[in-house]
């Protein structure tokens, strides 16, 4: 059984060297820990893991009292005594012998009378909790270690002081004198300020230099395939399992050592045997309730290349080129790619199908932007923890020009903000072959530049064009799949095919028109070519062609392989009349 924590150890470093004596401990927080003889939740297992001589550990629940043991509590009230005294308490019963009152008494129930107002006043507590450890360093033999739960509630981020209640500005300014005091920055006694995420502490105190944080992630491999050991040597009934500990520890990438308890819990209950795909279920779930059903969520793509009509040159690349370096690890593996092309060019249909043939999770990102302020980081920090957590995964983020947001001086501090933690996220080395972004988009020159460039998805760029030559023709004869016709005539169905082939060449059909115009066959059923061409020609195109063609140039001009472009062969003037033609669009209102 594992008990080794990284986060602890450098909570502990950080602690121990005096570097800081306010740290926030933030992310997998409310999940259970290994203490050594059980499974315990955070708090817990910090108060296990600091039993050392010479160090008070005391906890603070919110609306709860100040826990702290007996033992510790007799040496506390003692040094209250002396440090409001001024002599410790021996002497001082002594000096009440003496005299008609008695200090000591006193004192000691002005202790038990502050312990007892800080019950249910997160404002008393923490300024008494700030008494204890000026007290402390004044009298105290011992060092304090002091656990704050749900440092969020406490020190709200709202985004501006004047949104705050009087209660929590003074919380606030306590806290931050506090941690700022040069005397306590220099002691011995340390505070732990437990919340999901640094960001919602407020900035007063976030933002601190004094302030320090540690990461608690989601459980690791290792620790998951413990958990499930132990939890199969001391459960009865234990649950089944379609293969090992260590297969059902592979599979539940994601999952918190909560989670992953209700899971096992449950199988052992109903007796039903857990299989990879309900695993991965439970998987997908957990992952939704964290990040929001309105934020992410799981493709299954059904089809597969094969599936895919036409775009023989593009599907040959994937094949080569695409696919097998989304499966490398290391150097050789691709961070991502982003695909451009017009709006109905089948961008989305193809690269589903991509990930189809990778097999691995398919996380579509929907909005990671929240309208509550702060949100926005947590939610992007909950993200980065599955991520890490999950072996291999693919994100797949169709309109990525608006998912993305700008970074200039124009942009929201919350839009540049986010944006950059993807882009940090899109170039970490830590997650190159095991997070593959595909980013879809019909404006690829709104994707902020950050994100094009090489290193990112700009090692990629892939436009998606309408159909030519033979491509077309494929698309012809799919429209045409299916319809029995009953009075052919006299024209066979290959010179039908090479009419129609002439028409839509002049009409420009993209996939979606192709798509379109089969579900109209299908529906009408028509049984001669004559029928066939009338309702062919009963069809007019929106009054979206200016804007398809802005979005192809725009595609062509930020397309990174030459291989993939209608001429390998591009010369540098053809890429400027491109140019020149954007420029002319966009005179004309286009964008």
């Amino acid at each position: 059984m594992t008990s080794n924590y990284d986060f602890f150890t450098r909570l502990a470093r950080l602690l121990n060297s005096g570097q800081a004596r306010s740290v926030i401990l933030c992310g997998n927080i409310y999940d259970l820990q290994w203490d050594g003889t059980q499974y315990v939740p955070l708090n817990s297992f910090l108060l296990e893991k600091t039993k050392t001589p010479g160090l008070i550990p005391l906890v603070y629940e919110l609306n709860g009292p100040i826990r702290i043991d007996d033992a510790a509590l007799g040496k506390l009230r003692g040094a209250w005594v002396e440090w409001k005294s001024g002599v410790d308490a021996n002497t001082l019963a002594l000096q009440d012998l003496q005299s008609k009152g008695s200090k000591l008494e006193f004192f000691q129930q002005e202790f038990d009378r502050h312990l007892q107002s800080a019950t249910g006043n997160p404002t008393l507590a923490l300024e008494l909790l700030r008494q204890l450890t000026i007290c402390s360093r004044a009298s105290l033999r011992e060092n304090l270690l002091i656990i704050v739960e749900a440092a969020d509630m406490l020190l709200p981020e709202a985004g501006s002081l004047a949104s705050l209640n009087d209660r929590q500005l003074h919380r606030i300014s306590i806290v931050h004198d506090w941690f700022g005091d040069p005397e306590f920055v220099e002691g011995n006694d340390s505070v732990v300020l437990l919340a999901e995420s640094r960001t919602l502490i407020h900035s007063r105190i976030s933002r601190m230099p004094q302030v320090l944080s540690v990461d608690v992630p989601a459980p690791s491999l290792e620790h998951r395939v413990a958990y499930i050991q132990h939890y199969l040597e001391s459960k009865t009934p234990t649950p089944k399992l379609w293969s090992t500990p260590e297969a059902l520890g592979e599979c539940t990438a994601g999952l918190s050592i909560q989670a992953l308890r209700q899971m096992l819990a449950g199988a052992a209950y109903t007796g039903d045997p857990l299989t990879a795909d309900s695993v991965f279920t439970k998987v997908e779930e957990f992952i939704r309730t964290q990040l929001g059903d309105d934020v992410v969520d799981f493709k299954k793509p059904e089809h597969s290349l094969e599936d895919v009509v036409g775009f023989t040159k593009l599907k040959e690349f994937l094949g080569r080129e695409l696919i097998p370096r989304f499966r490398a690890k290391g150097a050789k593996a691709l961070p991502g790619a982003a695909v451009a092309g017009a709006i109905g060019s089948g961008k989305t249909f193809i690269f589903e199908a991509v990930a189809a043939e990778l097999d691995l999770p398919v996380l579509v990102l929907k909005n990671i932007r929240s309208q509550w302020f702060g949100q926005t980081d947590v939610i992007f920090e909950r993200l980065r923890r599955v991520l890490d957590a999950l072996e291999k995964v693919v994100i797949f983020v169709d309109e990525a020009d608006t998912q993305f947001g700008r970074v200039d001086a124009n942009a929201h501090e919350t839009e540049r903000r986010l944006t950059g933690k993807i882009q940090a996220m899109m170039s970490d080395p830590m997650l190159r072959g095991r997070v593959l972004w595909l980013l879809m988009t019909a404006r690829i020159h709104l994707l902020s530049p950050d994100i094009r460039r090489p290193g990112r998805v700009g090692d990629l760029i892939i436009p998606v064009l309408d159909p030519e030559g033979e491509d077309r023709q494929a698309f012809i004869e799919w429209v045409l799949q299916g319809i029995d016709i009953k009075s052919p005539g006299e024209q066979t169905k290959e010179a039908f095919i090479e009419e129609l082939d002439q028409s839509v060449l002049e009409e420009n059909y993209s996939a979606a028109a192709f798509a379109s115009l089969r579900s109209l066959l299908k529906a009408i059923e028509p049984d001669s070519w004559e029928a066939v061409r009338a309702a062919i020609h009963d069809q007019i195109p929106p009054a979206i062609g200016a804007t398809r063609e802005y979005q192809t140039l725009q595609a062509l001009l930020n397309c990174t392989r030459r291989s993939l472009l209608p001429d390998p062969n591009i010369t540098d003037e053809t890429r400027e009349g491109w140019q020149k033609r954007i420029h002319q669009l966009e005179l004309q209102g286009i964008r």
